[in-house]
């Protein structure tokens, strides 16, 4: 839209406002208009106004997401479903990598979970078919306007030979979230999710047989629609790829990591796309965290707003253990305010942190103002990060302004970092039964 052009003001009748509810299904406020006009048609015999209430059938005109009741369904197919799911899977198979020798990210399964979604016949079926090359329009948006998405969760082989999934459903839950953020069609979590889970059945024997590797799932939804303009895409394409992997960082797994804070770059901002997992909040992450490695250390420290608060890590969410100001003994993360990622592993941290009731748990704001006064007065602990690729990462060193703060989290233990590692991975593992988990076979 120019600068001189006006803007339609929207009304009832030609706008839609999608509403999420329990099911994960959007449902289109126009539908709910509709209907109420058809009343008054009825009651009042206002037959000018028939056109809008006697079509039954009349969808949304704003080009709402799958799964809105009010679209036509010649438009929009609520859901793909598990139950139609087309399995094809590859022949040649390939050989499975010592689970020792992993390198995060370079080794692909197979096959692939691959959906396809269009505005004009809403979801296809989705298909397990052997690992491929995509073939796209130069034009998609996901390629020009960053008009995609994506998760992470795992699946781990426990001592007892069953595979099982950590909390899948909050994986789903953050992914549709996404979606709705980032215009892209919704779709029913329980049915991705079951997809998911037979796709990893099918790639059972890439599960590692190693307690300290795991089967590494990246869902991903892209915009598909090939022309350009800045516009809610009318094509999508949701696809899942597999990858086995060892730790997360080249220092290994529970060795002490150093960040580098630096005000001068933000990570995300309120009313911006923080709690989402998005691929532009990562790619516009890099120079900084280049930087960071220039200076010798492996992650950045986000910092945010004219106080420095601090908000979380590259790829983890971030935790404190220390004596707070009113001297009580506390475990504090920063809120989820929108510019914090709602992590799978912070939730698990803060829901055992809970159950144990052994000190206080909080979500607060805390500044590097903050946390430079407690490190001079000893109250400092343990800093740790927490994620889906790292499960729970200590925190040595943080390199703020040019001045090396030590974080002295290695010299306590580190006694709660080490045990919220421990219970997150005998749950993950099957080691400790769990409601948390989900079992693939």
């Amino acid at each position: 839209m120019g600068a001189g052009e006006e803007k339609r003001q929207a009304s009832p009748i030609n706008s839609c406002t999608p509403e999420i509810h329990k099911d994960g299904r959007l449902r289109c406020q126009y539908l709910h208009w509709r209907l109420f006009v058809k009343a008054v048609h009825i009651s009042v015999g206002m037959s000018a106004l028939g056109h809008l209430g006697s079509e039954k059938n009349k969808g949304c005109q704003n080009d709402c997401a799958a799964g809105c009741t009010g679209a036509t369904a010649k438009h929009v197919t609520e859901s793909f479903k598990a139950a139609d799911l087309i399995i094809n899977p590859a022949t040649t198979l390939k050989e499975k990598p010592d689970p020792k020798g992993l390198v995060f990210g370079t080794v692909f399964t197979d096959n692939m979970l691959f959906v396809e979604w269009s505005l004009a016949s809403g979801w296809g079926q989705p298909h397990i078919k052997p690992l491929e090359n995509l073939s796209l329009h130069p034009a998609i948006s996901a390629l020009h306007y960053a008009v995609e998405l994506f998760e992470g969760m795992k699946a781990y082989r426990g001592e007892d030979g069953k595979i099982r999934l950590f909390r899948p459903n909050l994986n789903m839950d953050r992914m549709l979230r996404s979606a709705v953020r980032a215009t892209l069609p919704a779709f029913d979590k329980k049915e991705l999710l079951e997809c998911i889970r037979k796709l990893v059945e099918v790639e059972k024997e890439w599960v590692p047989y190693s307690t300290s590797a795991s089967l590494y799932i990246r869902p991903t939804l892209i915009g598909t629609e090939p022309s350009l303009g800045v516009k809610k895409p009318s094509k999508a394409l949701l696809y899942v790829i597999l990858s086995p992997v060892g730790p997360y960082f080249s220092s290994g797994t529970f060795n002490p990591i150093s960040l580098w804070a630096d005000p001068k770059y933000v990570r995300a901002w309120k009313g911006g796309t923080g709690d989402c997992k998005l691929g532009g909040n990562y790619g516009s992450s890099i120079y900084a965290q280049r930087e960071a490695m220039e200076f010798g250390c492996q992650q950045v420290l986000w910092l945010y707003g004219d106080e420095h608060q601090i908000t979380e890590v590259g790829t983890m969410n971030l935790f404190l253990y220390w004596q707070n100001e009113d001297g009580e003994e506390e475990l504090a993360t920063p809120p989820l305010d929108g510019i914090i990622l709602p992590g799978v592993t912070r939730q698990s941290i803060l829901d055992l942190a809970h159950m144990w009731g052994e000190f206080k748990v909080s979500e607060r704001y805390i500044t590097m103002s903050d946390l430079k006064s407690a490190l001079k007065e000893n109250r400092v602990k343990e800093m740790f990060g927490a994620g889906t690729a790292c499960v729970v990462c200590p925190i040595s060193t943080i390199l703020y302004l040019g001045e090396s703060l030590h974080i002295p989290t290695m010299e306590n233990g580190p006694q709660i970092a080490t045990r919220f590692l421990n219970q997150l991975s005998d749950i993950q593992y099957g080691r400790e039964e769990s409601e948390w988990t989900v079992v693939v076979s």
